[in-house]
């Protein structure tokens, strides 16, 4: 995977406030998924819902927007199906994990994306990624290190799924990039909600009747139950998923198709915060000591890296680009 060196935004406090608000409402889809899960839901029909409800908000959008479903056309659908492919093992690998773990331990694990993220954008991307960036990647990786706590088997099977969805979400957003001259934000998310659609149905009509469910606490539970009918109470949670996931996917693909990808991966890190309220207020889990010492450090990398960004572009106005970020 290759691409041209990509001119930084003009404004690049659109693209970080899209990366917030993306990240803060992903959260809510982390909490409604975490809720249906241990309500006894199998992950295919979570996603079935989730994604008719997420393809009524891209198409109702779509309509409405300048280009109108012209935006479904498109001469990359090789690169597509690969994307989509990356997104649902990621999707399946984080929800199946985070079914087995608790709120925060899950999202403090994912966050070695951002880090995967900004790494890969300096190989794969060849954005300029500084020694004081390198520094925030590298505190925010002890960050993650004290979170996932590895001495204190923290790193399971659930731990291991977490971090393949985090590689490959970050892969995802490589493609994102790389995909961003041809394909819109609402090309790009409605491929996705195509490929959530056809294989979480293909998943409810080979295993939705229960014949593959395994034992409670296994790995792959959540991934084999079978399909319930949802009380009303419960459809609160499924399009509370559904909306969220829609409004937040395409703020992000919004953030990352406008604004360098080192630049805006630590501004996900709001959702580390976020699980940490969700874990507090809806399952009545409080982080100790070890944990804030791991949050302190990735809130940290990412304040900083806003912090030289504001910096680098004061600078610019006055003189020649000095390259340092």
């Amino acid at each position: 995977m290759s691409a041209p060196a990509s001119t930084p935004s003009a404004v690049p406090s659109t693209g970080i406030l899209l990366a917030l608000g993306g990240a803060a409402t992903l959260s809510l889809n982390d909490l409604f998924i975490k809720t249906l899960a241990d309500t006894g839901y199998a992950l295919h029909q979570v996603i079935l819902i989730r994604a008719l409800i997420g393809m009524a908000l891209v198409l109702t959008v779509m309509g409405m927007s300048r280009r109108g479903f012209r935006q479904l056309l498109t001469q990359r659908k090789r690169a597509h199906l690969l994307r989509v492919t990356i997104v649902m093992v990621s999707n399946v690998t984080y929800f199946v994990g985070l079914s087995l773990m608790p709120l925060a331990d899950a999202v403090a694990t994912a966050f070695v994306a951002p880090l995967f993220i900004t790494m890969m954008s300096a190989v794969f991307l060849h954005e300029q990624v500084g020694p004081r960036r390198w520094a925030a990647v590298a505190v925010g990786m002890a960050g993650v290190i004290v979170m996932t706590r590895p001495g204190a088997g923290v790193i399971q099977p659930a731990a291991i799924l977490v971090l393949i969805s985090a590689f490959c979400y970050a892969s995802s957003h490589m493609l994102t990039r790389h995909m961003r001259e041809t394909e819109s934000a609402m090309t790009l998310n409605f491929y996705v909600q195509v490929g959530f659609l056809l294989v979480s149905a293909a998943m409810g009509l080979w295993a939705g009747d229960g014949h593959m469910a395994q034992a409670p606490g296994s790995t792959w539970e959540f991934l084999f139950r079978p399909w319930i009918v949802p009380p009303t109470v419960d459809w609160t949670a499924f399009l509370g998923t559904g909306l969220s996931v829609g409004v937040g996917g395409l703020m992000m693909s919004q953030a990352y198709r406008t604004t360098e990808a080192a630049l805006i991966a630590p501004f996900e890190y709001v959702g580390m915060p976020m699980a940490i309220f969700w874990g507090v207020v809806v399952f009545g889990t409080w982080p100790d000591h070890t944990a804030w010492i791991g949050i302190a450090l990735i809130c940290g990398a990412g304040l900083y890296t806003l912090w030289r960004e504001t910096v680098r572009r004061k600078v610019q106005d006055v003189a020649a680009p000095s390259g340092d970020l």
